[in-house]
């Protein structure tokens, strides 16, 4: 008996053993393989699969070689913020594909089929991320799909409703003020002062939306954004590599300070969290913040339905949080300090936006409706978002076999849509597409590109377009207007041209700036 159990064990590691090798060769191999020869069949062209990595080395080590140098100010940003698709195109024409890992991604340029993925949210869905150390990082509404994401749409979009952001225009001003005024006391007596602006825009940014979140308490929002601004770095240099699966379990020092990033941040938003619930239920009044918006209106769909599956969890309410959180302190920061850096590089549309700002705004603290009437500072903007996006590329995973234009894509590929590509294409948006031109939106974004061929799309598009869009520039318009009232900019000898593909686009060696007090 005891022979027959221990055949029986031994059939069933084999069994165990020889199914995880099957999944492994499948993963690793047969599948990348199918899926190339489908794609090659259909005259899409790439660099053959290479096992496991794909084409990530060379990936990483076209950036590397990008990051090594700066450029002139004259030069195509392009090749140093995507070296590695640029290359793919050059070699492959623009029908073509590349590996990231054993995962094929089909490079779509056309703009009818970039639209039809943004589209069809549905079938295109955002890419599942396999590494769950990068899932610690913020698994909110911009990963959600289907139904959850509807949920989640749901009850996040009362606190972005315009009646609401009007409301967090107070703490915009003061985050902005702040800032200014250490920067009066940096102005020598000829009048002017020469700095790095990055750290003071970050400032700015994670001050607002530590205010804008989280009211009376943002002094631990400020914490929470230190936090992600360290796991950021970690979490880039993760995604720079292919997830081997169980390599989380590892205990390097990395994935160590991830996990304690993870728990601390958790932590703190939970602390805040629990505060407001508790006042709720005191029958306190509900601070008009995110939090507080977010959290009102998942206890009311809950309510309404009489079933907390409804609502969120707690923890879903953490995601969001850390969401929002960080993605509108990276995205908004990141604006700025293009809008600068061009602004410095074009002073007439510095002098215009100036006298504009003058004139709406005048020596009172900006309102609501005069933030609306910024026009040229509101072009200004869209024309930085179209030369410097926050985020190069938008990717979406194909589910099921499904058709685009010409092309069957199979289960299992992914769809590049570069956002950078589209917005600086000549041919959609004349000769003159790598000039800096704001006057091309005095007719609006839809009417921005010459011949109506151009697409502009820095907060993607469609029905998951991004929810704090309006609440990105309305901030952006305040600050912008509030520091063109009191200095002018000018590039700083010091300056070095360098743009950076990080989680945002951002300047490499930061953006030192000489600024004189007005």
């Amino acid at each position: 008996m005891q022979r027959v159990y221990s055949i029986v064990a031994a059939c069933f590691a084999i069994a165990v053993v020889v199914t995880y090798a099957w999944r492994l060769l499948n993963w690793a191999y047969l599948r990348p393989k199918r899926l190339e020869k489908i794609l090659r069949k259909q005259g899409l062209n790439g660099n053959s699969y290479i096992p496991v990595s794909g084409d990530m080395k060379e990936m990483v080590k076209a950036m590397q070689e990008a990051n090594s140098k700066p450029i002139n100010l004259d030069d195509d940003i392009k090749p140093r913020l995507q070296p590695f698709l640029l290359n793919t195109i050059r070699k492959h024409g623009n029908e073509c594909f590349m590996w990231k890992g054993p995962t094929p991604v089909v490079v779509i340029t056309e703009t009818e089929l970039i639209k039809q993925v943004l589209n069809k949210h549905s079938v295109f869905e955002k890419p599942r991320v396999l590494n769950p150390l990068v899932r610690m990082f913020s698994q909110g509404i911009f990963s959600h799909e289907k139904d959850k994401w509807s949920k989640h749409r749901k009850i996040i979009n009362p606190a972005f409703h315009l009646d609401k952001l009007k409301l967090m225009v107070p703490a915009f001003h003061l985050s902005c003020d702040e800032v200014l005024k250490e920067w009066e006391k940096r102005v020598s007596r000829e009048g002017w002062c020469e700095f790095d602006v990055c750290p003071y825009l970050e400032s700015i940014t994670s001050d607002a939306i530590s205010r804008t979140a989280f009211g009376s308490s943002y002094k631990q929002g400020r914490r929470v954004f230190e936090l992600q601004l360290e796991q950021s770095a970690l979490i880039m240099k993760a995604m720079q590599s292919v997830y081997i699966p169980g390599s989380r379990f590892l205990p390097t020092k990395r994935n160590r300070r991830i996990k304690q990033i993870y728990e601390e941040v958790r932590s703190n938003i939970r602390g805040l969290i629990d505060k407001r619930i508790d006042a709720m239920k005191a029958g306190e009044a509900i601070d008009e913040d995110l939090l507080g918006l977010m959290l009102q209106s998942n206890l009311q769909e809950i309510e309404e339905n009489g079933n907390r599956k409804f609502g969120m969890t707690i923890d879903q309410v953490i995601e969001e949080c850390k969401l929002f959180y960080f993605a509108g302190q990276e995205t908004i920061s990141s604006l700025l300090v293009w809008s600068l850096i061009l602004l410095s590089r074009h002073p007439d549309w510095q002098a215009k936006a100036r006298e504009e700002a003058v004139h709406v705004l005048g020596e009172e603290n900006p309102t609501f409706d005069a933030i609306n009437r910024l026009k040229i500072v509101g072009m200004i903007l869209h024309e930085v978002l179209r030369h410097y996006p926050p985020v190069l590329a938008l990717e979406r995973s194909v589910g099921e076999e499904t058709q685009l234009g010409r092309l069957t894509l199979p289960a299992g590929v992914r769809v590049s849509l570069p956002i950078i590509l589209a917005q600086h294409d000549r041919g959609s948006w004349g000769e003159d597409a790598a000039e800096f031109d704001p006057g091309r939106f005095g007719e609006g974004v839809t009417n921005a590109a010459k011949g109506g061929g151009g697409f502009f799309f820095p907060f993607g598009w469609g029905p998951r377009i991004c929810i704090g869009l309006n609440f990105a520039m309305i901030e952006a318009k305040l600050v912008l207007a509030m520091m063109l009232r009191r200095f002018s900019f000018e590039l700083s000898p010091s300056y070095t041209h360098a743009p950076m593909a990080a989680l945002t686009t951002r300047p490499q060696h930061g953006a030192h700036l000489r600024l004189r007090k007005l």
